[in-house]
């Protein structure tokens, strides 16, 4: 199955943007390159409010978020995972509002780091971040004319979740599946493996539109998916091919199989490119020997 792409989005940095009946976006004004034009605030409700993702440290964010707001409670603030682009402000609004905090738990990698191996992601990652409730996977939460379901979803991170509100067919779902990129799955915080037993758990899921974390909605669900799934096997193929064509390293398969990529990348995709080998070598397809993570040597 194909997979396109969708570059196009307005981020209207500033405003709250009505994206669904009783749903607004707010995106922060962060883009780079692994935010695309920025993070993507989610409230939702009329009376008594949720705050999905509230973003960075910004105040200009925050100022437009409590604009949006406009002094109605907000009694919930959910948190699809913990890196800094999504989960800071979270607390501060907790304070401020009086929220409850929702999410699957702290901030952790998805395994313990190799002897000598220095976590690259570090920086990227809230490690304050605290939740009130620790959502078990299929946890529902009521509020007032809303109900978001928590659905596990790691692989970006381990800690990573989306949310379903109930009978509407709408899931926000973060940094798992984005209309504009593949989501960036990056050891030790990420696992591949993880990350497609993912994709499987989102198919069954009866979504009919994706509100994601960065960039526009994705709005035919299942065939998305796929086409993610096609692509992220694709890659697996690729580093396959370069194996058994003697590359021996993450550094000489990133140089063949990103050739055309924007340098700029090429440290995020040797952390996929591990990905997927820590993935292939959990199957038995490639074996390795030294640290994978550091001076490892891959052969098929």
């Amino acid at each position: 199955m194909s997979l396109s792409f969708d570059s196009k989005f307005a981020p209207h940095y500033g405003e709250a943007v009505d994206v669904a009946p009783q749903i607004q976006r707010i995106t922060v004004n962060n883009p780079s390159p692994f935010t695309f034009y920025g993070t993507n605030s989610y409230l939702i409700g009329k009376d008594t409010l949720a705050l999905i993702d509230p973003g960075p440290l910004d105040d200009a964010h925050k100022a437009t978020l409590l604009r949006a707001i406009a002094g109605r409670p907000v009694s919930h603030i959910f948190v699809s995972h913990t890196h800094r682009d999504h989960s800071p402000l979270a607390s501060v609004l907790k304070d401020e509002l009086g929220a409850v905090l929702v999410a699957e738990g702290p901030h952790r990698a998805a395994r313990p780091l190799h002897i000598g191996e220095v976590n690259l992601l570090d920086a990227s990652a809230d490690t304050e971040f605290v939740p009130d409730i620790i959502a078990a996977n299929d946890t529902v939460i009521n509020g007032d004319g809303w109900a978001l379901r928590t659905i596990h979803t790691p692989g970006h991170t381990a800690n990573h979740v989306v949310f379903a509100l109930e009978d509407t067919g709408i899931l926000f779902s973060a940094d798992h599946i984005m209309a504009w990129s593949t989501s960036i799955v990056a050891p030790p915080d990420g696992s591949m493996s993880d990350y497609m037993a993912s994709l499987d758990v989102m198919l069954e899921l009866d979504s009919r539109v994706y509100l994601p974390g960065h960039g526009g909605a994705v709005t035919k669900p299942k065939a998305f998916v796929r086409g993610l799934r096609g692509h992220r096997k694709m890659r697996e193929r690729a580093i396959l091919e370069r194996v058994r064509a003697g590359d021996r390293t993450i550094a000489a398969m990133v140089k063949a199989i990103y050739r055309d990529t924007d340098p700029r990348l090429h440290g995020a995709a040797a952390l996929s490119v591990l990905a997927h080998l820590e993935d292939m070598v959990t199957r038995g397809l490639v074996q390795t020997e030294g640290n994978p993570a550091i001076d490892g040597v891959y052969w098929a």
